[in-house]
């Protein structure tokens, strides 16, 4: 168990990150009292039957008293979120979020968020393509970079707040890093945003040649289709706000994607094999690197963990 960081923290957002937070802070420490809220009215009443924490009637409830609150809300209704507990919140209290655009989640936040109030945005790097309460566990942060963003020139008592939160999410057993919000939306853009938009896109194109081909799209579907298929079964309002929140950096990367692989169009047709070779070899390296740097196994996956409902991965 990690050392009590926060008296009371609050949740707000039941899904898949925040019911993950109520677990690994039951499960590791890190807070005495966890309180939860979600809009849904389902969700409220599903939470208190697979997750750890008190279940709150209303967000005034669940942020009265709170050292900490998180938001776990699509980035889309963050200044919403914000300008409703922005009258009830405790003064002092830290106010981070778990969005994966940062510069436009800072900005809608910071327009509602009393100046008594820490905000540090923050994005834990980890995550399945489950939502909801029950798709919550405690062990999602382990070993997981969660960025933090922290606001500049803030008053007394802000950095405090930074190493507060910042012990909190490595009690969880997250590894924690601090970055600029511009920069972290710009490397988010290729290393999350953009994959998920070709899964979605490629998954799309699937679907339309589905009723061509009678059935054999998903029949002889092969481990890389089955994995574009897994990550785009990941929340489609979650991923609508962070393309429309993070279109700047999202289009600039998909244009060089664009002009990347209308270069492979070409090599293809002109059986260029040396081009292709060239690329295939440079990805692989990549691939290499990240098993080198622990956040991948080298282990054989052909979908098949993903085919096990009690996986974690």
């Amino acid at each position: 168990m990690s050392d009590v960081v926060f008296d009371k923290i609050a949740i707000i957002g039941i899904g898949l990150l925040g019911s993950s937070i109520a677990h690994a802070t039951h499960a590791y420490g890190g807070a005495k009292q966890v309180a939860l809220w979600d809009v849904s009215e389902d969700v409220r009443s599903r939470a208190p039957r697979v997750v750890h924490g008190a279940v709150c009637d209303s967000v005034e409830q669940a942020v009265a008293d709170a050292d900490c609150i998180i938001l776990c809300t699509p980035v889309g209704a963050l200044a919403e979120v914000t300008q409703a507990l922005s009258g009830v919140a405790k003064p002092g209290a830290i106010l981070t979020d778990v969005g994966s655009v940062k510069a436009k989640a800072a900005e809608d936040m910071a327009a509602h968020c009393p100046d008594v109030i820490h905000l540090i945005p923050g994005h834990p790097i980890a995550g399945t393509e489950k939502s909801g309460p029950e798709a919550g566990f405690a062990s999602l942060f382990q070993e997981a970079w969660h960025i933090l963003t922290p606001l500049p020139d803030q008053g007394a008592g802000y950095n405090d707040a930074v190493a507060r939160l910042t012990a909190f999410w490595r009690g969880l057993g997250a590894r924690v890093e601090t970055m600029d919000p511009a920069r972290h939306d710009r490397v988010l853009a290729i290393t999350s945003h953009l994959p998920h938009l070709i899964a979605y896109n490629i998954v799309s194109t699937a679907y339309d040649m589905e009723s061509v081909e009678q059935g054999e799209v998903v029949k002889y579907s092969a481990g890389g289709f089955r994995d574009f298929t897994r990550i785009a079964a990941s929340d489609p309002t979650m991923w609508r706000d962070v393309f429309l929140t993070n279109k700047d950096a999202v289009l600039e990367t998909l244009g060089r994607f664009s002009e990347d692989l209308a270069a492979l169009q070409r090599a293809i047709r002109w059986g260029d094999g040396d081009t292709l070779m060239r690329e295939f070899t440079r990805a692989r390296g990549i691939r290499e690197a990240i098993i080198d740097a622990g956040l991948d196994t080298a282990e054989a996956d052909f979908g098949r963990r993903h085919l096990d409902p009690d996986s974690e991965t």
